[in-house]
């Protein structure tokens, strides 16, 4: 046993003997690769419900003080029948509605979709700004980003999924200024 030490102690002092370095470089390779293979599916977030599919559900931080804030998303039907979005809650707001944008005479105007919004068959709908988006009124809290928070989206057909909006930055993903804006019932 007493021959097993100065042995040990050598082996310990110079590292692991050279044959044993492509074996480490091999497994250094290959865990880098498994990690990069789990960023896209760690950032991307995605929800089914029937034959629908709702990717990235986002929405912006907000400022202090502000009442309202948006949501989007994009609804992927890949049924053969159409469904449509009714209706939308979520805890952080005391009202969430669809609303759609768009520009009369010269002025951006915002109103709500009655009746729901159409995902047509083999088709999708992209909720982004400047278009068709969620507006969450009455907000309880400010979203922060970085942080997520949850909503109820229902439809006729597929019934209701809860989906979670990733918080990002103010401006994030925006269409840039959005000049005057009528914010009409």
């Amino acid at each position: 046993m007493s021959n097993l030490l100065p042995k040990a102690q050598a082996f310990a002092l110079r590292g692991a003997p050279p044959f044993h370095l492509p074996l480490r470089v091999g497994l250094a390779v290959l865990s880098l690769f498994f990690l990069l293979a789990c960023i896209p599916a760690a950032l991307a977030h995605e929800f089914k419900v029937g034959d629908l599919e709702i990717e990235h559900p986002w929405s912006r931080a907000t400022p202090p003080g502000a009442k309202v804030g948006g949501g989007y998303f994009t609804v992927i039907n890949k049924g053969s029948a159409p469904d449509r979005l009714l209706s939308i809650s979520s805890d952080i707001s005391e009202k969430a509605e669809l609303h759609e944008m768009g520009v009369k005479d010269g002025v951006m105007t915002m109103r709500p979709v009655e009746g729901g919004l159409e995902i047509p068959a083999g088709g999708k709908v992209a909720l982004k700004p400047g278009a068709y988006h969620l507006m969450f009124t009455g907000l309880k809290r400010q979203p922060k980003q970085g942080e997520k928070f949850s909503a109820t989206l229902t439809f006729e057909k597929a019934g209701s999924v809860t989906v979670e909006f990733a918080v990002e930055g103010i401006g994030e993903t925006g269409s840039g200024d959005m000049g005057d804006m009528d914010h009409a019932e």
